[in-house]
């Protein structure tokens, strides 16, 4: 650029240096016996250059607020990436009182470890101690790999954004800028422990499946995270328009959380537009209790994306989940081959409307969907596109068992209605003493509203068309009244649609039009 500029001043001085020598005596008309003046007409006057945009950055807030707990906030300086310079607010190790995290201009709060909200109330406690209250738009980040919050027995977290200022949950790196599309693992994830049934009993494993004295410990943690009891309809509070960003470090070996991991919480928990981004395990796991979820979107995860186990008993309605390509297991694994799988409560899962985009073999369930353990399932009104792997695996005899037995709470085989799948040359797998041919049958491919020869005419990656509409839904409400009726099949009925948008992130595997890339914050 410097020397652009003298060049342009040689010629500018050379050209006044040339007409320099010419003065108003040297301009005639030939003829005239004298001078002319010559009038020009005034210049145009150039336009103003129109400013290059630029983004505005944020600038970090004074300080950090007051929370009512005693131990406060603690003011770590100062934290900078592409978007801005932020003030970190670190959240005390164990919140012992309620507290509410306010959105602040120019302010992240940290978790420097391991975060409990409360303690835990035990099994048998019908109270709520404390409850963490987040405001629309904040974000809350982990300040090294094995930070997590951990929500106890007997206290809830109140997560409550909106469509246009979601909640975020997130990892240091994605506030550096130091992200990529296929980051992962950086930090644990949110964990809710409630006091609903559970099976698999680890914490005293003689007792009874589904008693209070069953309970288990969370998978990797260090320090005691109980979960368990008998309150089906316990509260571990609410999340709603919440993202969950990088989650999934080792806590231990082999041991990593997810996104979003529920233990033994009750159906008084509302969880509805929940987004998990690169876990680098699974999306959401589920270990046991009542779970309702509606608007789930899973994007990137490298195991699982609904992994459900231990006696859960959970209803999902609108699920959009996207793979990575060549990364990741199972959309769905339900449950495990041991010797618990006869416990009781038994797994029973349904999932309505939902749209799966299979990418990957990269795990031993060896195909889109596993279920296993006894589980007994439900797929309604879904979609599942899968061109380039098997659909379906069923494995052990119990899994696929065809007789009902309310004495050992069986329901029966794996249940399909309106279900389209789009599979690889082998669609159907069985393990574990059950044959493909079984898991084919027990599917029923042009019964029931099913198909497995169903060719995609999805818009923008997930939204119904032609095909998709043509095809005639199931009333799921009459399975669960949790469920809403509707008149189509998978999660988005028509470009009208756009339960998704807006408090979603957008990446280059999927993009929910939200304007909002994954690997950025927010800055208003």
């Amino acid at each position: 650029m410097r020397s652009f500029n003298v060049r342009r001043a040689l010629i500018v001085s050379t050209s006044l240096l040339a007409l320099g020598g010419c003065g108003a005596d040297d301009i005639a008309s030939p003829g005239t016996g004298g001078n002319v003046n010559i009038s020009y007409p005034a210049p145009t006057p150039a336009p103003s250059p129109t400013p290059t945009p630029t983004a505005s950055l944020v600038t970090p807030a004074t300080g950090c607020p007051t929370i009512a707990d005693p131990q406060g906030l603690t003011d770590a300086g100062t934290i900078t990436g592409p978007t801005g310079t932020y003030r970190v607010c670190t959240l005390p190790a164990r919140i012992n009182t309620s507290v509410r995290l306010t959105k602040v201009a120019g302010l992240l709060y940290q978790l420097g470890g391991r975060v409990d909200v409360g303690t835990d109330q035990g099994a048998t406690s019908t109270s709520t101690n404390v409850v963490l209250t987040i405001d629309p738009g904040v974000i809350v980040y982990g300040g090294t790999g094995v930070s997590w919050l951990a929500v106890n027995r007997g206290n809830q977290i109140n997560a409550v954004g909106t469509a246009t200022q979601p909640i975020i949950f997130t990892s240091r790196d994605n506030i550096l800028g130091l992200n990529n599309d296929n980051s992962s693992g950086q930090w644990g994830g949110v964990v809710l422990m409630g006091r609903a049934p559970v099976t698999d009993c680890t914490v005293a494993p003689a007792a009874t499946p589904g008693s209070a004295q069953c309970e288990r410990q969370t998978e990797g943690a260090v320090d005691p995270a109980i979960y368990g009891g008998t309150q089906t309809a316990d509260n571990s509070g609410k999340m709603s328009y919440v993202q969950i960003r990088y989650s999934g470090y080792v806590l231990s070996a082999n041991n990593e959380l997810q996104s979003l991991t529920t233990e033994g919480i009750g159906s008084g928990t509302q969880l509805d537009h929940i987004m998990s981004f690169n876990s680098s395990d699974d999306a959401v796991e589920m270990f046991g209790g009542r779970v309702n979820m509606k608007y789930f979107v899973a994007v990137g995860a490298e195991d699982d994306n609904l992994d459900t186990d231990t006696g859960v008993k959970a209803n999902i309605q609108y699920a959009i989940v996207a793979q990575r390509t060549s990364i990741g297991d199972a959309i769905i694994e339900a449950d495990s081959d041991n010797a618990a799988d006869g416990n009781t409560p038994r797994q029973n899962t349904q999932v309505v409307n939902f749209t799966f985009l299979y990418r990957s073999p990269g795990g031993p369930d060896a195909a889109a969907v596993l279920l296993r353990g006894g589980t007994d399932y439900g797929l309604y009104n879904g979609l599942l596109v899968s061109p380039n792997y098997p659909c379906l695996n069923i494995s052990r005899p119990q899994t696929a068992s065809t007789t009902a037995d309310a004495s050992i709470d069986e329901l029966g085989a794996p249940v399909f209605r309106s279900v389209l799948m789009q599979c690889g040359s082998t669609k159907y797998l069985g393990t574990n003493g059950v044959t493909a041919a079984q898991t084919q049958a027990i599917f029923g491919a042009g019964a029931n509203g099913n198909s497995d020869t169903y060719t995609p005419t999805l818009a923008s990656l997930f939204i119904n068309g032609a095909t998709e509409a043509a095809a005639t839904a199931f009333n799921a409400k009459t399975v669960n009244a949790f469920f809403d009726t509707t008149t189509y099949v998978g999660a988005v009925r028509d470009a009208n649609d756009t339960w998704y948008k807006g408090w979603t992130c957008d990446s280059s595997v999927a993009s929910f039009g939200s304007g909002s890339s994954c690997t950025s914050l927010p800055t208003t």
